[in-house]
């Protein structure tokens, strides 16, 4: 009788001592929950993007105010009776 409560407790630590260490333990599952925490962040980052680009669009399929701006800035085109002035700050 003594055998077999030594040889049960002997299984149960092992058993217990896989699940805290073994390969598919608790380290691993902290490493498991880092990684998603980190691919969450990425996908709130990416959503934002996403969402940015979405409402760029909308605005240059309903107005010409978008696509002039972008004309301006990136392109730096002025209208026919425009002068363009530019000037630049320099720090002291």
């Amino acid at each position: 009788m003594r055998f077999i409560r030594i040889a049960l407790i002997t299984l149960l630590v092992l058993v217990h001592a896989q699940l805290w260490f073994g390969d598919s333990g608790l380290p691993r599952v902290l490493d498991l929950q880092a990684q998603l925490d980190a691919q969450l962040a990425t996908n709130d980052i990416a959503r934002h993007r996403n969402e940015q680009l979405a409402a760029e669009v909308i605005d240059l399929k309903e107005g010409l105010e978008m696509v002039e701006e972008k004309a301006r800035y990136d392109l730096g085109m002025v209208k026919p009776d425009e002068i363009l002035v530019q000037w630049s700050v320099s720090a002291k």
